[in-house]
Order: C-alpha cells, then sequence, then structure tokens
C-alpha cells in the first residue's frame, strides 16, 4: 500500500485459507495408516508418502467422498471432472520436492457459508475446497521458529488427506474469522469427516490487505486489492488462535501505515507463545510454484458422486427442527446442537422423557457442569448411560431437581459413582408426605415472627420459611410442595 493511504483510515480486508485433515484410515495417495498420534517417528512411512523414485500414487476413495459431502454442505459447485496438479516448492517437511494438489480444476468451487456475527448474518463466499497432501511436520528444538538450535522432520503427517478450503476476502475483522471457523467447525463434525482431537486437524492462514476505509462499500473492487499489498499469516491452529494472530496483524500495520511506512508483501508465522507475528519470507506469487498436470493421476470423472453421495442433517437444520419439533427456545436450540454428540444425545433422551425436562438436564446441567471441567460429552463415555438413570430418578420424582443436580450429577462426573450409590449413600430420596408436614408444622412453630412478616404482606418471608423446611428435610423435599403446604396452614 502506498504512504499516500497513511492520511486516511485503513481497514482490514481478511481471506482464509483453512487446511482440514479429513477423516480417513490411512493417507490420500498410499496405504499407509493416518493414526500416528503416538506412533515413533518416521515410522508410518512409505516409497509413496516419501517421493522415492518409482513409487506411483493411488487415490485414496474416502478422500474423494468427504470432499464431495463437504461441496454439498456449502452449497458449493462439484465439476465434472476434477485434476491434480504439482505445486512446486522446497520446504524440508516435504519429501518430494512438490505437493500433489488440485490447481485450475478443484474438486469445489463457488460455494458459501452463512454465519452470525453478533446478531448480524453474513455469507461467506467460498472460493474453492481442493484435495491435497498434508507435508510433515517439523519439531523445534531448543525455541520457536526464529530461534531453535536445530529442527527435526517427522514424515509420518506426510500424505494424510487435506482439504484446503479458500474463502472469498469478505471478512471485515478478526471477530469474524472466528465466528466462521467455529461454523466450519460444526460442518465437518456433523459430516463425520474431521477429527477434531487430531493434533494439527485443523490449520489455518490467513491474508491481509489494508485498504481506505472509505473505499471500501460492500463488495470489495478486485483493483483496490491490487495496490495493496498483501501479508499472509501461517500456522494457525486454533479459533482463538486466529482471532488473536489477525487482531495483532491488523494492529501492526496500521499502525504502519499511520505512520507512514510501506506494509511489506510477505509471509509471517505467527508465534502463538509470544502473541506476535515474524517475518518468515517474502511472500510467493502464484507462478513460483510453477504447477504442472501429475501425470501419475488421470483426471477423475466426480459429477455423478453429487447424486450418489448423501449429507446428514447439518446444524442449522437441526437448530430449527428442535425448535419447531420439540418447542425449544433458540438459545437452548444453540447449545443442544454445539456438536453432534451433544445433539444425538439430548434426543435420546428425549424420546425416553419429556422434551423440557430432556432440554434442561443436558443444556444447563449437563453442559454447564462439563464447560466448568473443561470437558466434552465424548469425554463421558459409559457415564452417559449414568446420565440419563439421574434424568429418570428426576422424572419419577425420586428425588428434587436441587439434590440431583447440586450433589448427584457432581458426584456422577467426579467420582464416576452410580447415580443410585450417591442417592442411597447420602441418603437423598425425597422425603415423605408425613414428613415434610412435620417439617412445615416445626418450621412455623419455631420462627413467629417470619409469620407475622408474611401474614403482614411480606411475600418474602414464605422463601425464609421454605428454606428452614428445606433444611430440616436435608434437602430432599420438592421446593413447590413446601410452598404450597406453607401457605395452607398459615392461611
Amino acid at each position: 500500500m502506498s504512504t499516500q493511504a497513511a492520511t486516511e483510515d485503513p481497514a482490514a480486508v481478511i481471506g482464509l485459507e483453512v487446511h482440514v485433515q479429513l477423516e480417513t484410515d490411512t493417507k490420500i495417495f498410499c496405504g499407509c495408516s493416518t493414526d500416528a498420534a503416538d506412533a515413533e517417528p518416521n515410522t508410518h512411512t512409505c516409497p509413496t508418502c516419501l517421493g522415492l523414485p518409482g513409487a506411483l500414487p493411488v487415490l485414496n476413495e474416502g478422500a474423494v467422498e468427504a470432499a464431495v459431502r463437504l461441496g454439498k454442505a456449502l452449497h458449493a459447485d462439484i465439476p465434472e471432472r476434477t485434476t491434480f496438479h504439482r505445486k512446486n516448492y522446497f520446504y524440508p517437511d516435504l519429501p518430494k520436492g512438490f505437493q500433489l494438489t488440485q490447481y485450475d480444476a478443484p474438486i469445489c468451487q463457488d460455494g458459501e457459508l452463512e454465519v452470525r456475527v453478533e446478531d448480524r448474518r453474513r455469507e461467506i463466499g467460498i472460493t474453492r475446497a481442493h484435495l491435497e497432501e498434508d507435508p510433515g511436520s517439523l519439531q523445534h528444538v531448543g525455541g520457536q521458529i526464529d530461534t531453535a538450535d536445530y529442527t527435526k522432520v517427522d514424515y509420518n503427517r506426510a500424505g494424510t488427506p487435506l482439504v484446503e478450503i479458500v474463502t472469498e476476502p469478505d471478512f471485515r475483522s478478526p471477530d469474524e474469522t472466528r465466528a466462521f471457523l467455529a461454523k466450519l467447525e460444526e460442518v465437518l463434525e456433523y459430516l463425520g469427516v474431521y477429527d477434531a482431537e487430531r493434533d494439527g486437524s485443523l490449520r489455518v492462514d490467513a491474508n491481509i490487505s489494508m485498504v481506505p476505509a472509505d473505499e471500501l462499500d460492500g463488495d470489495v473492487d478486485a483493483s483496490l486489492l491490487e495496490e495493496a499489498n498483501r501479508t499472509e499469516v501461517k500456522n494457525i491452529s486454533s479459533h482463538k488462535g486466529a482471532q488473536q494472530a489477525l487482531a495483532y496483524e491488523v494492529t501492526r500495520q496500521r499502525n504502519a501505515i499511520q505512520r507512514g511506512r510501506e506494509v511489506e508483501q510477505e509471509t509471517r508465522h505467527w508465534d502463538e507463545s509470544r502473541g506476535i507475528t515474524v517475518s518468515m519470507r517474502s511472500k510467493e506469487a502464484e507462478k513460483d510454484y510453477r504447477y504442472f498436470e501429475e501425470a501419475d493421476l488421470p483426471p477423475l470423472e466426480v459429477s455423478d458422486w453429487k447424486e450418489r453421495l448423501e449429507i446428514p442433517e447439518l446444524p442449522d437444520a437441526r437448530r430449527e427442527r428442535f425448535r419447531e419439533e420439540y418447542g425449544l427456545s433458540a438459545e437452548a436450540a444453540s447449545k443442544l446442537t454445539s456438536t453432534k454428540e451433544v445433539a444425538d444425545f439430548f434426543e435420546d433422551v428425549a424420546e425416553q422423557y419429556d422434551p423440557d425436562l430432556a432440554a434442561t438436564w443436558v443444556a444447563d446441567n449437563l453442559l454447564g457442569e462439563l464447560n466448568y471441567r473443561d470437558m466434552a460429552v465424548t469425554d463421558l463415555g459409559g457415564r452417559l448411560s449414568k446420565f440419563e438413570r439421574l434424568v429418570e430418578l428426576v422424572a419419577e420424582d425420586e428425588i428434587t431437581e436441587k439434590n440431583a443436580r447440586e450433589v448427584v450429577l457432581r458426584g456422577m462426573l467426579d467420582e464416576g459413582q452410580t447415580p443410585d450409590e450417591i442417592v442411597e449413600a447420602e441418603d437423598l430420596g425425597k422425603t415423605s408426605g408425613d414428613e415434610v408436614q412435620a417439617a412445615v408444622e416445626a418450621a412455623i412453630a419455631e420462627n413467629p415472627d417470619a409469620v407475622a412478616d408474611y401474614e403482614s404482606g411480606d411475600e418474602g418471608a414464605i422463601n425464609f420459611l421454605v428454606g428452614q423446611v428445606m433444611q430440616k428435610t436435608g434437602g430432599s423435599a420438592d421446593p413447590g410442595q413446601v410452598n404450597g403446604l406453607l401457605r395452607e396452614e398459615l392461611e
């Protein structure tokens, strides 16, 4: 960007390149396992993924199916034919000296994904989504990329199937990018093509250009971006990281422009530990990669795959169905569809018990406790059946909701006990009607001042008396029932 822009208010124009590891058993062009999380370095390799002479690639059908399903979810065009190219560049984690990827005939193009940002709906354009192979991974010893003593290379990851999703430059703030990545991850998880727990499963490169704000109205004019130097920030590994990296980089560039300095066209590394971006190299242009068609992989006809492959109900559609079918609020439906596992579990519980009760216990009580412990539903394993038993105890009126929530649920999560074991050990079964009645009469007799306050019109006094009865019954009486019995006695 020219230094003339220093007198104008600069605004950010951001586009993303999101690299998603697809959930397949084997690599994209060979039979090596992708399950290398705990493996010794360089043990999940073969001549093909190491690029040794004479080794030929064979395309993984599962990776193609995953890309087509993603294309359908993004409302993208899926062409009649797709091809693979060699992208030539040197980097230590790229054993062949080129990457097998797609260039001018990607498997998906011209899609969109709707996101909500602060009660505003935004349609983010998807330029393309293409298949490619993941490089290996670098392990920097003794520091970060710019301070390490030396670097080791592990090729276990090399050849893992990737889909790279390239957006239009439709983002205007780091918050919007975070919302987009969260929504995209939701869609990928619902499609069953992605495992968020796998290390490096989602990595983001962000392209930032600063343009005069008064020239930015709606869609970005291509000539406007051509005049601005574009900075790429690489190796961002989370939603939060993307928001932080972009916030730092936008501030850095805006400050440079306002001081009359040129923004360099370069590639920068996001150093999460220090919260800064670090210059890596000058930014490559497309011509630097010398793309040419991969002769060992013939063109792939994919047009009929779009009709043949089905996709599941996606998050937005499921939220709307939950609101219509179960009468849930927008907030409850959003919580209950936050992941496919949560949505599936809620529907299992709602089939057995009242949907309102199921929604309260899954959306508020269970998810609230899990969030407090930094856990997910998938971490519960066999404890999900214990939770269903807890809801059953509440539904059958065998335990108060207060005790179920504050004692049984927490004990079940912390100690792994069954609800019945906790109820028996803590003597939490609901108090009989005669015992509750006796506690009501005792509370009235022992608290004449509160009785007088109630009789003089102080409604707050009844809450005090309810608390006294609950204390006498060890919290095992139903508060609503106690309130009614107290009023009957007092009136």
